[in-house]
């Protein structure tokens, strides 16, 4: 429900959002709308100032250009994801400062496919977060992984605060693709959603397929969907892809819209991560929500994330994960165990009770 601070009395304070890049299709960017609108469901008046936007966000909030002291009752809730001018801009502001810490990818798991990014957006930013310590009043986590963190840079008053989006299956889908990836569909259907980046590591989904099918699956098919960091890398993994003779095999979709989205989710028949680095990880989510069993290397925030709702690896070597892969989809028990299991997990992250949580850290509410 959209909601205006209108709706309700001003509590005589206003809480601006900072945010680096303001995106629709990113975690980050949905949560940041989200926030917004839980706050004028409160009454408080609420901007959102971002450094970039695409063209259909811009509306939706203001440059920083034209962010300033606000000479009022006004906290500032800073989204920090990655390195930017806007960390240099909340420090110098002189009203009360939140992080909402989503956690920022270690430089060295980048550098050696995009080294500007990893300077830049990576290292620099991390250095930025560190300089941001003395300056905050409260740092928000939106995982336990993501607060352990921040205590150890030194930030004095944390709080784990949920990811804002809502994560369940949409009506909204696309039938014609849903019908045409049912009717082709000859395999077992593994699905990845998420950047195509080093640090997410499709490669190795790709290097345990290749197992997969050798080995017990010969039909078995991956599916990629998401937004490519950067050239270098992409290129190198559909030149990997095909020196494994594996370019009918793995569809690389790339950024998808919600409703082309929505028809991968329902054809598929189980979730894979590789990923190195996650400091929370919504698509896991999200697959629970579908009812997709989901086998992921347990590395960062993801044992926090899936608890008990999915088969998490020690090891990503490609026959162990082609193995544990091929256990799920053929033992109807466990996969059943697993499904009912992120039935019951995705509810902890419902979209209402998440807004709750979230509002409770922000204002410190018991």
């Amino acid at each position: 429900m959209h909601h205006s601070p209108r709706d309700k009395r001003s509590h005589g304070v206003r809480i601006d959002q900072v945010i680096p890049v303001l995106r629709r299709k990113n975690a980050v960017g949905i949560h940041t709308l989200n926030v917004q609108q839980a706050l004028w469901g409160e009454g408080i008046e609420s901007e959102i100032f971002y450094e970039e936007a695409e063209a259909e966000t811009s509306k939706l909030g203001k440059p920083l250009s034209e962010f300033a002291d606000a000479g009022e009752n006004r906290r500032v809730l800073f989204q920090a994801a990655i390195g930017s001018p806007a960390f240099e801009v909340v420090r110098r502001m002189s009203d009360p400062l939140v992080i909402n810490y989503h956690n920022i990818t270690p430089s060295e798991l980048i550098a050696p496919w995009e080294p500007e990014i990893a300077a830049v957006g990576l290292s620099n930013g991390r250095k930025q977060l560190s300089n941001l310590v003395r300056h905050c009043d409260l740092a928000l986590a939106v995982s336990t992984y993501n607060e352990r963190e921040l205590i150890d840079l030194g930030f004095k008053h944390t709080a784990v605060a949920p990811l804002l989006i809502d994560m369940r299956p949409s009506s909204d889908i696309d039938e014609e693709l849903l019908r045409h990836l049912t009717a082709n569909k000859t395999g077992a259907s593994l699905l990845y959603v998420g950047q195509i980046s080093p640090h997410k590591a499709p490669h190795d989904l790709v290097a345990m397929l290749a197992l997969l099918r050798e080995q017990f699956l010969p039909e078995a098919t991956l599916t990629l969907v998401g937004q490519s960091l950067g050239q270098n890398y992409p290129e190198a993994l559909e030149a990997y892809i095909s020196n494994l003779g594996l370019s009918d095999a793995v569809h690389i979709v790339g950024e998808a819209s919600p409703r082309v989205l929505e028809a991968y989710w329902r054809s598929a028949d189980l979730y894979v991560s590789a990923s190195e680095h996650e400091g929370f990880c919504a698509p896991l989510i999200e697959a629970m929500g579908h009812e997709l069993p989901i086998v992921a290397f347990a590395s960062a925030a993801i044992p926090d994330t899936v608890n008990d709702a999915g088969l998490l690896l020690r090891s990503k070597e490609p026959l162990v994960f082609a193995g544990a892969v091929n256990r799920v989809l053929g033992d109807e028990v466990l996969r059943h165990q697993l499904v009912s299991a992120g039935r019951s997990r995705a509810q902890d992250f419902d979209l209402e009770k998440s807004t709750r949580q979230f509002l409770d850290a922000l204002m410190q509410r018991d």
